[in-house]
């Protein structure tokens, strides 16, 4: 199981991200765009929305450090822009972290399966801390460029 930081931009993810591996030294990544996604009907996304980075990540100096836009109409302040991420093979144990971060706290998306994991869920602390819990299947292969 790891702990895992990740940054959230207002529409300038691709700069920062590309910025951050001219810093570090890193690879430059793999970007999955909102358009890479499955459509849904009830959510549909503008061109423009469909450009932003859903899901990128960089290799920084031993950590994962990992990526995204929010879509408009998501609350967006600089500052409370980062969360971290639980990512672990065990179900049981991301079962067992999420109910606890939990009381007190608000469930922003309930422990489920995503199109891109089995298990995902999202919660905000009773500290404001925000948390994604993410069950480990994804291989690195499946983010297009």
């Amino acid at each position: 199981m790891s702990i895992n930081i990740y940054i959230n931009f207002n529409g300038n993810c691709r700069e920062a991200v590309a910025f951050y591996a001219k810093v570090f030294g890193a690879e430059q990544p793999q970007i999955m765009s909102f358009s890479d996604i499955p459509e849904d009907p009830q959510f549909a996304l503008s061109e423009k929305e469909k450009n932003l980075v859903m899901h990128t990540y960089l290799h920084i100096h031993g950590s994962k450090v990992m990526f995204s836009d929010v879509l408009p109409g998501i609350p967006y302040v600089a500052g409370n822009n980062i969360s971290l991420t639980i990512i672990s093979k065990d179900k049981a144990e991301l079962k067992r972290l999420f109910d606890q971060l939990k009381e007190e706290g608000h469930v922003e998306l309930e422990l489920q399966e995503t199109f891109w994991s089995q298990y995902y869920g999202y919660v905000t602390d009773k500290f404001g801390i925000q948390w994604q819990l993410n069950f480990d299947q994804l291989s690195d292969s499946k983010l297009s460029t």
